[in-house]
């Protein structure tokens, strides 16, 4: 497999600000996560946003914080969505995606 830019493991933290809770956000937010064959997890906040981590190739999470920031589920409105403390990993912390309650 070669190292390139696309293949490097990388972690991000998220967090997503809108109409994110009572619309099953966290639930289309682990099964695009686990699609597309990154771990990490989702939970609410009690300032009424999503927050999480994720962790990959760069190429999948790109994809990922795409995702988070145009589609969301369904009945979600995405105002935006920040992404911080992003850095390469050697190997990923966690062996799938969670949803933190």
């Amino acid at each position: 497999m070669s190292m390139a830019e696309g293949d490097t493991l990388i972690s991000v933290d998220y967090e997503v600000f809108g109409k994110v809770q009572g619309v099953f956000f966290r639930k289309y937010t682990q099964a695009e996560g686990k699609k597309l064959g990154l771990v990490g997890w989702v939970q609410n906040t009690d300032q009424g946003t999503v927050q999480g981590q994720l962790q990959g190739p760069t190429s999948k999470v790109r994809h990922m914080q795409e995702w988070l920031e145009t589609k969301g589920s369904p009945k979600s409105h995405i105002d935006r969505a920040s992404f911080n403390n992003e850095k390469v990993i050697l190997k990923l912390d966690y062996s799938d995606f969670q949803i933190v309650k």
